[in-house]
C-alpha cells in the first residue's frame, strides 16, 4: 500500500476550505445585490422619482465595498488549484480549465467593464445607459458563478468527455454536455438563488437596523419592500431547485444522500429525516459501529432518530414512495438484490484499471500494439470504477464521508430556508400594511436574519463538498491522489497567513460598511 501523507490532504483541503468559506461570504452579497441594484434603478428610471435614486446609491456603496474584497479571495482559490492540487489540475484537463477561461474572458471581462460605468457613470452618460450598465454588471457577475458552477458540476459527475491515456488527461469532447450537465444546472440555479436570498436578508437586514435606530424611514421601507419580494422569489426557486439537486445526488452521489440522511440500511419507502440527531456524534464511533455491523458483531440498522415522514425520502430521491434508497451498509457492502456493487468490488476493478492503464503505456513505449489495444480496451471496460483502485489495502472507512457533519449541515439548511420562506412573507405583509417599526419582534428577528443566511449559504457547501468525500471528481479521483507533492509545512504557513489576512479583510469590510449603515440614506 502507498503510504498516504495524510497530514498533507487534510491540511491542503482544510485551505482550500477556509479560502472558499470566506470568499463565499463576499460573493453572494455580490450576485443579488447587483440584480436588486439594477430593479431598484429601473424604478428610477421609470418614475423618476428621485428617492430610488437615493436609494440605489446607498446600496451600490455597499455593494462597492462586498465587491472589492470577495475579488481578492476568488483569485487566491484559483491559484490553490495549481498549488495544492496539482495533480488534479493536471488530470482534469481543459474540462475545467475551458469554463475558468471563459468565465475569465467573458464574465469578468464584462463584469468589470461595467462596474466602473455603474459607479462612476453619474452624469457622465443618459440615465437609460447607466441603467444598461447596471444590469450588464448583475448579468456579468452571475455569468462569472455560471461557468465556475459548471465546472464544480462537472466534478460531481464527470460527463462530456474522454480520458487520454497517452496525454493521462480528461479531454472535453462534448461542450453542450459538459454545460447542461443536469447536476451544473441545478447546482447553479439553486446556489444562486440561495445567494440572492442572503442578499435579500442583508437588505432586510440593514434596513431593520435603521427603523430600530429611527432613521430614514421611507427609504428604509421602501428596501424592504423590493428585498422582501426579491427574497420571497429567491427561496422559492432555492427550494425547487433543490428537490431536484437531491433527485441528482441520488443518481450519481448516493453515498452523499446517505451521509445528509444518515441513512446506514437502505430500504424501501424510505423515510425523510424532519428533526432528528446522530446516534454517534463523531466519525470514528460511527466508523467503529459500521465496522462491528459489517463483521456482523451488531447491527446498526439506524443512525440517526428522529422524526420522520413517512415515505418522504423515496418519493424525495425518486418519485416514488416505494423506490429503494441505499445505505452506507448496501453501498460499503454491496446488496446483490438492488444490483449495487459492494466498494470491494468497485476497488477490485479500479485496480484492473489502474494496471490496464500502465500495462498500455508500457506497451506503446515498446511498441507492441497489439498487446496495446488489449489493454486500452480493459481500461476502457473499468474506468468508471477508476478512483476506486487507489484504495486497495486501504480502510473501507475512507469511503465515507463525515456523517455526521454532513447530516447536521444539510438538515440545518433546510430548516433554516423553510424559516426564510415565512420570514419574507411576515415582511412582506408588514411593510405593505405600514406598520413594520411598530413590530418590533419582527425587526430583531430581522436583524438576526443576516448572521443565520450567511449560516445557511456556508452549510450549503459543507453539505455539498464534505458530503462527496473523499473525492475531487466522483468515482474518478481521491483527495489522496489529487494533491500536489509539496511540503505539509508550506501548507500550514499559508493556511495561517491566509486565515490572518482573509479575517482582516472580514474586520475591514464590517467596519467600513458599519460606517456607511451608520451614516444612512441621506448622507
Amino acid at each position: 500500500m502507498e503510504h498516504i501523507n495524510w497530514e498533507l490532504v487534510d491540511w491542503s483541503r482544510a485551505q482550500f476550505a477556509l479560502t472558499a468559506l470566506y470568499h463565499w461570504i463576499f460573493v453572494p452579497l455580490t450576485l443579488g445585490l447587483s440584480f436588486m441594484l439594477a430593479i431598484m434603478e429601473t424604478i428610477y428610471v421609470k418614475t423618476g422619482d428621485e428617492k430610488w435614486l437615493k436609494i440605489e446609491k446607498f446600496w451600490l456603496k455597499l455593494f462597492g465595498i462586498n465587491f472589492a474584497i470577495g475579488v481578492a479571495t476568488g483569485i487566491i482559490l484559483e491559484f490553490e488549484f495549481g498549488t495544492n492540487w496539482s495533480n488534479y489540475s493536471w488530470f482534469v484537463g481543459d474540462i475545467f480549465g475551458a469554463p475558468l477561461a471563459i468565465e475569465g474572458i467573458m464574465a469578468f471581462f464584462m463584469e468589470s467593464t461595467f462596474v466602473a460605468i455603474m459607479f462612476f457613470g453619474w452624469n457622465k452618460v443618459s440615465k437609460k445607459t447607466h441603467l444598461l450598465a447596471t444590469w450588464l454588471t448583475a448579468i456579468g457577475s452571475n455569468l462569472s458563478a455560471l461557468w465556475i458552477l459548471i465546472a464544480n458540476g462537472w466534478m460531481q459527475n464527470p460527463i462530456g468527455m474522454h480520458f487520454n491515456p497517452d496525454t493521462m488527461r480528461n479531454e472535453m469532447n462534448d461542450f453542450w454536455e459538459v454545460l447542461f450537465n443536469p447536476v451544473a444546472v441545478n447546482k447553479f440555479i439553486h446556489t444562486i438563488t440561495s445567494a440572492y436570498t442572503f442578499s435579500a436578508l442583508f437588505v432586510i437586514s440593514v434596513s431593520a437596523y435603521l427603523l430600530v435606530k429611527n432613521k430614514d424611514k421611507t427609504y428604509a421601507k421602501y428596501s424592504m419592500l423590493v428585498a422582501s419580494v426579491f427574497g420571497f422569489l429567491a427561496i422559492l426557486v432555492t427550494v425547487f431547485s433543490g428537490d431536484g439537486s437531491a433527485k441528482q445526488v441520488a443518481k450519481y452521489q448516493p453515498m452523499k444522500l446517505a451521509a445528509m440522511e444518515g441513512l446506514y440500511k437502505g430500504t424501501r419507502g424510505a423515510p425523510l429525516i424532519a428533526i432528528g440527531v446522530p446516534k454517534h456524534k463523531n466519525q470514528e464511533s460511527l466508523i467503529q459501529a459500521i465496522e462491528d455491523d459489517l463483521k456482523g458483531n451488531n447491527q446498526l440498522d439506524v443512525e440517526v432518530e428522529g422524526l420522520e415522514i413517512p415515505y418522504g425520502l423515496s418519493v424525495l430521491a425518486f418519485n416514488d414512495p416505494n423506490a429503494f434508497v441505499p445505505g452506507i451498509k448496501d453501498l460499503v457492502e454491496g446488496n446483490s438484490t438492488e444490483k449495487i456493487p459492494s466498494y470491494p468490488e468497485r476497488i477490485k476493478s479500479g485496480k484492473i484499471a489502474i494496471e490496464a492503464l500502465a500495462a498500455y503505456k508500457k506497451a506503446k513505449k515498446e511498441g507492441d500494439d497489439m498487446v496495446a489495444e488489449n489493454k486500452l480496451a480493459v481500461f476502457k471496460k473499468h474506468f468508471r470504477d477508476f478512483g476506486y483502485g487507489y484504495f486497495e489495502g486501504h480502510d473501507l472507512s475512507e469511503l465515507i464521508p463525515p456523517v455526521t457533519i454532513t447530516f447536521i449541515s444539510f438538515h440545518t439548511m433546510v430548516g433554516l430556508g423553510t424559516w426564510f420562506l415565512l420570514f419574507f412573507a411576515l415582511v412582506y405583509w408588514a411593510v405593505m400594511k405600514d406598520n413594520i417599526e411598530t413590530k418590533k419582534w419582527l425587526l430583531r428577528l430581522a436583524i438576526i436574519g443576516l448572521p443565520l443566511g450567511l449560516i445557511a449559504q456556508e452549510l450549503g457547501w459543507v453539505t455539498a463538498e464534505a458530503g462527496r468525500m473523499p473525492w475531487v471528481i466522483q468515482d474518478l479521483m481521491p483527495t489522496i491522489v489529487a494533491v500536489s507533492h509539496i511540503d505539509s509545512l508550506n501548507v500550514k504557513i499559508t493556511f495561517a497567513l491566509f486565515f490572518i489576512t482573509f479575517t482582516a479583510l472580514l474586520i475591514a469590510e464590517l467596519k467600513i460598511m458599519a460606517t456607511e449603515i451608520k451614516k444612512g440614506f441621506t448622507n
